[in-house]
């Protein structure tokens, strides 16, 4: 009794050998054509690249401060929506001292690139004499309301 695949030179071993040859090159290909598959389908769906937009968080004092660096942000379209989160209380180090007060905190949707112009009206504006600023890329979000910040903040 013999194993084994029929001799190349027959349309049998022909068949067999382009057939291992389709699923060898298969395999190899299967990276690079899921790659370009995403990418077409992120192309087709208006994708939405890594860190385009980032949250800013500011603390203020109180609820009266918020709202107007809110709506000084929002007007000047450094931003497309700021989120007023009331009643946290933060505790700090201040000049030597922990401290621990009330406070809002701002959670501020914007453009990347609008960061450090954020920064700057912020620091114009606020009554604190060292302001917190701190930003995080957005990865990933619902893609309409991603665009939809795009559209509303200009780059």
């Amino acid at each position: 009794m013999q194993f084994g695949l029929p001799p190349a030179d027959t349309v049998q071993g022909r068949l067999i050998k382009a057939f291992l040859v389709t699923v060898f090159l298969s395999v190899l290909m299967l990276p690079l054509l899921r790659t370009v598959g995403l990418r077409a389908f992120s192309m087709a769906s208006e994708g939405y690249s890594s860190g385009t937009h980032s949250a800013a968080f500011v603390t203020c004092p109180n609820d009266t401060v918020g709202k107007e660096l809110a709506r000084g942000i929002v007007e000047r379209k450094l931003a497309a929506c700021v989120n007023i989160l009331p009643q946290i209380t933060s505790v700090y180090t201040w000049q030597g001292k922990i401290e621990e007060d009330n406070e809002v905190l701002l959670m501020i949707k914007t453009r990347t690139t609008k960061i450090p112009a954020l920064a700057e009206y912020v620091r114009s504006n606020h009554p604190y004499e060292v302001a917190e600023v701190i930003s995080l890329p957005i990865d990933q979000g619902n893609p309409p309301y991603l665009k939809w910040i795009g559209n509303i903040v200009p780059e």
